[in-house]
């Protein structure tokens, strides 16, 4: 199945995004304690109401370590199994200092797994919070034109590798959060001519289109944009379990998950996607199993409760279906995500679903949905 799903649509291009959270670094021991990884908050979640599946647990590979080649090398087959085409790593830069880079460094410097890749950068504030936003900053986002040149300059090895992921020999690069910067077009134009200087030739700048939306990537200087789902301007109503919030107030119920958490309906989102507008300007299509973070917050949390490989596969095959290919090679779709697991959006197997979600990945890629 897996296999026919490369043969019946090599005009697609599936990429998941792929987090190198899973391995102990410096700053996190010092942040949150000796030995944190993202498998620290995993573990400790817990149901918040009835039928919440927490905590998702991993199946096939476990609590697996990024450091270890094996488990690198395991990720890269189960994905090219169920018809994903490359991983777009997370790519942490501030300002010359890099985070979570060794398993990245590694796959660069090994040479393996053999599997195509590119990289997207967070370019978010490290904060306590785990949400990119101001409070209790830990590590800040400073930018400048140096700044940017000394970024390029350090991408260009990747930029070189056979593997990495090109559109028209232009290898791609993605910039999650083009808003925060004092002035992108400045710094796309940096990167594009510096890349020149350096023989690299042209770049494929993509940014991600999430918190700013409606914004033509073009006049930024990106050749296009990402669909980042799930897409929080367009989720539908939250809902409040069995109680209205008028019942809610009179009951003066205060501890109840549908008040101290955010919770939407992952079917309903779907119909949402389905009917959004297509925008005038390129963007690739971006669908997600699930999202739940609740293992990162105690409160204020973001749950889509009632995921299913079905709901899923519905989805992805839609976008399939409905998705035409702007070139040859710009035919992108991009997949939120290989391996959130402490935002609940995972298509490594867990323990409720096993190789459910990519088995509906793999049918849904090649067309039998």
């Amino acid at each position: 199945m897996a296999e026919n799903a490369l043969q019946i649509h090599p005009a697609l291009r599936a990429l998941a995004i792929y987090l190198p959270q899973f391995h102990p670094v410096a700053e996190n021991d010092a942040w949150w304690g000796k030995g944190f990884t993202e498998w620290t908050n995993v573990a400790k979640a817990r149901p918040r109401f009835p039928g919440h599946y927490q905590p998702q647990l991993p199946a096939d590979l476990g609590f697996y370590d990024l450091r270890l080649a094996e488990t690198r090398a395991q990720q890269a087959e189960l994905a090219r199994q169920y018809g994903i085409s490359g991983f777009c790593y997370y790519h942490y830069w501030f300002n010359g200092r890099r985070i979570l880079e060794r398993p990245f460094e590694e796959v660069l410097r090994s040479g393996q797994p053999d599997f195509p890749f590119c990289l997207c950068w967070a370019n978010e504030n490290w904060t306590r919070r785990w949400d990119g936003m101001e409070q209790e900053v830990l590590l800040k986002q400073e930018y400048s034109e140096q700044d940017d040149l000394d970024h390029l300059r350090a991408l260009a090895p990747a930029f070189a590798d056979p593997r990495y992921i090109r559109v028209d020999g232009k290898p791609v690069f993605i910039v999650y959060r083009s808003e925060h910067f004092p002035d992108i077009k400045q710094t796309t134009d940096t990167w594009r001519a510096e890349a020149q200087r350096l023989g690299i030739g042209e770049l494929y700048l993509l940014r991600m289109e999430s918190f700013q939306r409606g914004v033509n990537p073009h006049e930024l200087g990106f050749d296009a944009a990402v669909e980042f789902q799930p897409d929080w301007g367009n989720l539908p109503l939250r809902q409040f379990g069995s109680f209205s919030r008028r019942a809610l107030r009179k009951l003066r119920i205060r501890e109840s998950p549908y008040v101290t958490d955010w919770v939407y309906d992952y079917g309903q989102m779907v119909r949402n996607m389905l009917v959004k507008p297509a925008p005038s300007y390129k963007m690739y299509p971006g669908v997600t199993p699930a999202w739940d973070n609740c293992a990162r917050r105690k409160a204020l949390a973001t749950v889509i409760t009632d995921s299913t490989p079905a709901k899923y596969e519905g989805w992805l095959s839609e976008v399939v279906q409905r998705f035409v290919p702007y070139s040859a090679e710009e035919n992108f779709i991009f997949i939120n995500a290989w391996n959130e697991w402490a935002e609940g959006n995972h298509l490594e197997p867990c323990q409720r679903w096993g190789h459910q979600y990519l088995e509906a990945t793999a049918r849904a890629l090649a067309g039998n949905s």
